[in-house]
């Protein structure tokens, strides 16, 4: 364990301060159909709470709904805090500028996280496949991609394309995946989007954990 040095009275207020700080104040549900019986509750609202997914309207989030691909690149973006104005035009004909998804998915597509179609399409509103968002996962948040071609699931060892199967392999070692069961992934079932914000909860919470330095005072 690294411990750096600090000194001074106002480091050791500034603790006591850290210390004696109430708790924060619980995220509140606005979601009907989201209850806390639900596994991806707690994602979900907390997510909600900080602005980085939207419900379908303002009383339903909709969790086992398909994901579509522009909903997906919109909450990645909002996770990120990525500067959406800097992102060139990836020029896909069926996302115009007028759209709400499209800085996110400009941006996206200029970092190489998402691609289109040869048709230049980017076809925002498919939905998103669960072996798509461990591509766009494993790129956005810059994770360790792993070496490892062999996953614990069966119906992903079968995939001709490798990387598909290090990105899979890449959530299950940031432990962002357990997959649909112990031996299966289901890479090629549209995620849904009570899915996404686990996965994204997860993502955040591995990346934050990784930048997380102790510090002490001898």
């Amino acid at each position: 364990m690294k411990f750096i040095k600090k000194w001074g009275i106002s480091f050791i207020i500034g603790i006591a301060a850290i210390c004696i700080s109430p708790p924060a104040k619980a995220a509140e549900n606005p979601f009907v159909d989201v209850s806390p019986k639900d596994a991806h509750y707690q994602a979900i609202v907390e997510l909600f709470d900080k602005g980085i997914v939207e419900g379908t309207s303002s009383k339903t989030f909709e969790s086992y709904k398909a994901v579509t691909r522009k909903e997906a690149a919109l909450f990645i973006v909002n996770a990120l805090q990525f500067d959406t104005f800097d992102g060139e035009d990836p020029g896909f004909k069926d996302v115009p500028k007028s759209s709400k998804y499209y800085g996110a998915i400009a941006v996206l597509s200029q970092k190489k996280i998402i691609s289109g179609y040869p048709d230049g399409t980017f076809k925002p509103n498919h939905p998103l496949t669960r072996s798509q968002i461990a591509k766009m996962l494993s790129l956005a948040f810059e994770l360790d991609i792993s070496k490892n071609t062999t996953t614990p699931f069966e119906d992903v060892n079968t995939i001709q394309d490798i990387p598909t199967r290090q990105y899979i392999q890449t959530l299950v070692d940031y432990k962002i995946t357990t997959g649909t069961t112990p031996t299966t992934f289901s890479p090629y079932q549209s995620l849904t989007r009570g899915q996404l914000a686990t996965f994204l909860k997860r993502a955040i919470d591995a990346v934050d954990a990784a930048n997380f330095e102790f510090i002490g005072v001898e």
